[in-house]
């Protein structure tokens, strides 16, 4: 970027998110949170009001403004692209419907090859809507980092398979142990979906990626490495030579963290029930991490919040690089004034004195 008088600005490139996610030093560490962009804030609802979510998450103006509204409102580090982890497939033409106090429903489930043959492939031509919106995004952003969004293989398939959320998977883990060939068409399409997705959002200018793969911690290791992982890794590879650090994160993945990091990933999300210490021990220096801190701690008082906090960035210090998030979505009846307590705490316990300003490598 460069400024009105013609001297180069600062860049979401040199931002403290991208540094961190390089493990390069960094002024402070940087703070976002899953799920900061929607339902803990007013005026998200007040926007919302009357409007589905899938077409929200397909109206240029909405994702534009409800995205920003967080980074306004808490200073966080980075914004998080305002999506739903189906909206690929929805766009593609998949009959799906995110159904208040359910969650996404689909109509005629994947149970058998011909389903899996049978669904539309997502076409790049149709999210011209997605790539207004990273624009303008990235416009208004400025300095401020846009990270991009896109659901993972797995857990996708578990929403086509299953029809809609589960707590066991069981039907997607019965037709991956008995349908190998389906199964690994079924990945196989959803991964190429999911580049198609990420592409348009990092050719667009988001200067991150973050791929959810919430429900992969239902799997072993075992299942994960053999079934799962080569599909992930074809996600990050279709980003091609695009510079843009990757972010993998999936809840419950304690045992899964350095394969999850392996899939090629530079930073590995950590939910909260590991340590951000050992979890560095178990990915290795090779990568940063993201995390971590219970959600539910934001609803606990002030004291507790502080102390959590703390614990978290002291803990995050073993990593070669640390972006404070939580270790799962903020909850609906989190108060906003605790985020933003929160980022500014975070802040304040990491600032240092000056930053070296070499160009990054």
């Amino acid at each position: 970027m460069t400024s009105a008088a013609g001297t180069p600005g600062p860049s979401p490139a040199d931002s403290d998110l991208v540094r961190a996610a390089r493990g390069l030093p960094v002024s402070r560490t940087p703070v976002w949170f899953m799920r900061q962009a929607g339902r803990s804030l007013p005026e998200y609802r007040a926007l919302r009001a009357g409007t589905a979510m899938l077409a929200a998450c397909q109206d240029p103006d909405l994702v534009t403004e409800i995205t920003l509204q967080p980074v306004r409102r808490h200073g966080v580090d980075a914004a998080i692209l305002f999506s739903d982890i189906v909206l690929p497939l929805v766009v593609a033409g998949v009959d799906i419907e995110i159904k208040p106090g359910v969650g996404p429903v689909v109509a005629e489930p994947v149970r058998s090859v011909a389903d899996v043959d049978a669904l539309p492939p997502l076409e790049p031509e149709r999210l011209a809507f997605l790539e207004t919106a990273v624009r303008r995004l990235v416009a208004e952003l400025g300095p401020t980092p846009l990270i991009g969004f896109a659901g993972a293989p797995f857990t996708l398939a578990t929403y086509l398979i299953e029809g809609g959320p589960s707590k066991e998977h069981a039907r997607t883990k019965a037709f991956m142990y008995a349908e190998p060939e389906a199964w690994g068409r079924l990945l196989d399409r959803l991964a190429i979906s999911a580049a198609v997705f990420l592409r348009a959002q990092v050719d667009a200018g988001a200067s991150a990626v973050q791929l959810f793969d919430s429900w992969a911690g239902v799997l072993s290791a075992a299942d994960y490495a053999e079934r799962v992982l080569p599909h992930s890794r074809a996600v990050f590879d279709g980003l091609g030579d695009r510079n843009v650090p990757r972010i993998h994160f999936g809840v419950g993945t304690g045992e899964l963290l350095p394969l999850i990091g392996d899939a090629g990933a530079d930073v590995v999300g950590v939910d909260w029930r590991l340590p951000l210490d050992e979890a560095a021990r178990r990915v290795g220096p090779q990568r940063s991490l993201q995390g971590n801190l219970d959600p539910a701690v934001l609803l606990a008082d002030r004291a507790t919040v502080d102390r959590e906090v703390r614990r978290v960035v002291e803990q995050g210090r073993a990593a070669r690089g640390h972006v404070f998030n939580l270790g799962h979505g903020v909850l609906p009846d989190t108060d906003p004034g605790v985020l933003t307590h929160v980022a500014e705490l975070v802040h304040e316990l990491t600032t240092s004195p000056a930053r070296p300003t070499a160009p990054m490598p």
